[in-house]
């Protein structure tokens, strides 16, 4: 029945393969963006010391986001380097990046770096980071958030983390990562399956379904310290956990009463409250960027679309008109763009709405594409798909022109969610 498909997010663990290898991420990339920027990244002086090569992961994160060109130079240069602009810019170069790490004697280690601007002669940006050797990886990242913003205008997410669920033999793992999948810790083990992750606003925990119980239940994740709790164990289904942007509020889907309805919750598991009255199941619910309504799926019109109302109760309002099935909403940051998985011709995949003038385009060309996710700055969407019978994840921009891949070298990745903004 039709209904039951709504239940996909639930049954879509069961697709899962049966291994896994215990390896990070590797990232492939098949497209990228219109005018990329011609940049080159020296060596930085002494980054040998460093348990991770700065240069490496600025050079790695900027070529994954498709707007750079990265020019090869084997230069070590350091912040202080006398620079020959012309020389630079004789090579095609317009920006340059240089830099220095330094061991302090509490044992941290000190980055520095500079961006120059080979065009104008001039200095674009300077940073000084101070990090734990665990986390000089960390400042890689954002010196290349850094970059991004002072060349792109935008703010970078490359210092972001996302989450996952994978399965080994019978193990389900609950995995965070950095954006480029590197860095993985596993937050929770289960042998029954856990779907549905979501990251809260400030960063520090995760909301889920796991069905350890041998049923759905909602749980909160403190990431710091690991403590759960659960927040929605009622009679029935207890699905699709989504944040409010100030935390303090979880919009879920609960079968308690009969079919399938929206409900809003504290974050804490108190306060319950009622928001769909349907003759149809609702499920999928997220709430807007400036938490006044939630978007949610409901089959109320005969197939599942997607719908809007506000968070106090009324009527909702369709959202989607194109295709006969349309689910999984999310929305962008800046809450202009709905990102949804559609039905068409058999294929299941990735579209986006643009929601100030109703224009849609399809963004990915696979065809078993489910849970998509937006980046924190908005600029692209993490989704999961198949590729040779076995999951793994995607990253596309919201133009569509950038794309990239996230693999294991074996085994099955589903269900990401981009962490926020750290601060």
């Amino acid at each position: 029945m039709m209904k039951n498909l709504f239940l996909r997010t639930l049954a879509a663990i069961a697709l899962m393969a049966a291994t896994l290898a215990h390896a990070q991420l590797r990232v492939e990339i098949s497209g990228v963006g219109a005018n990329q920027i011609p940049i080159a990244i020296a060596g930085f002086a002494d980054e040998s010391l460093s348990p991770q090569r700065i240069s490496a992961i600025i050079k790695a994160d900027l070529s994954r986001s498709g707007y750079f060109k990265i020019i090869d130079t084997d230069k070590v240069m350091s912040e202080t380097t006398a620079v020959n602009f012309s020389e630079w810019k004789s090579r095609g170069v317009d920006a340059l990046v240089v830099g220095s790490v330094q061991r302090l004697v509490d044992g941290r280690f000190d980055v520095r770096y500079k961006l120059l601007d080979t065009i104008k002669s001039s200095q674009l940006s300077a940073l000084a980071l101070a990090a734990q050797p665990q986390f000089t990886r960390v400042s890689g990242h954002k010196i290349a958030d850094d970059i991004y913003e002072k060349l792109l205008g935008a703010r970078g997410a490359f210092a972001t983390r996302i989450a996952y669920v994978t399965k080994a033999g019978r193990e389900y793992r609950l995995e965070v990562a950095d954006s480029d999948g590197e860095s993985t810790q596993v937050a929770l083990r289960s042998n029954e399956p856990i779907i549905s992750p979501a990251w809260s606003p400030d960063g520090t925990k995760v909301a889920y379904v796991s069905f350890e119980n041998k049923k759905p239940v909602v749980y909160v994740q403190d990431l710091i310290n690991r403590q759960r709790t659960i927040v929605a164990n009622y009679k029935g289904s207890n699905s699709a956990p989504s944040w409010s942007p100030d935390g303090s509020k979880l919009a879920i889907a609960l079968s308690r009463d009969g079919l399938t309805q929206v409900y809003v919750i504290n974050a804490d598991g108190s306060n319950l409250r009622r928001l769909t009255n349907s003759n149809g199941i609702d499920t999928e619910p997220q709430f807007s960027a400036d938490g006044q309504s939630i978007y949610f799926t409901s089959d109320r019109s005969g197939g599942p679309q997607i719908y809007k109302m506000s968070v106090t109760g009324g009527e909702a309002q369709r959202v989607t008109f194109n295709g006969s099935y349309n689910i999984s909403p999310r929305i962008s940051p800046d809450g202009k763009t709905l990102a949804y998985i559609s039905r068409r011709e058999g294929r299941f995949q990735l579209y986006a709405l643009d929601l100030t003038n109703s224009q849609e385009q399809r963004l990915s060309d696979t065809t078993k594409d489910e849970s998509p996710s937006f980046s924190p700055n908005g600029k692209y969407i993490m989704y999961a798909t198949e590729s040779g019978r076995r999951g793994s994840l995607a990253v596309v921009s919201v133009d569509s022109r950038v794309k990239h891949s996230l693999t294991t070298q074996a085994g099955d990745i589903r269900e990401p969610t981009w962490g926020p903004f750290m601060k």
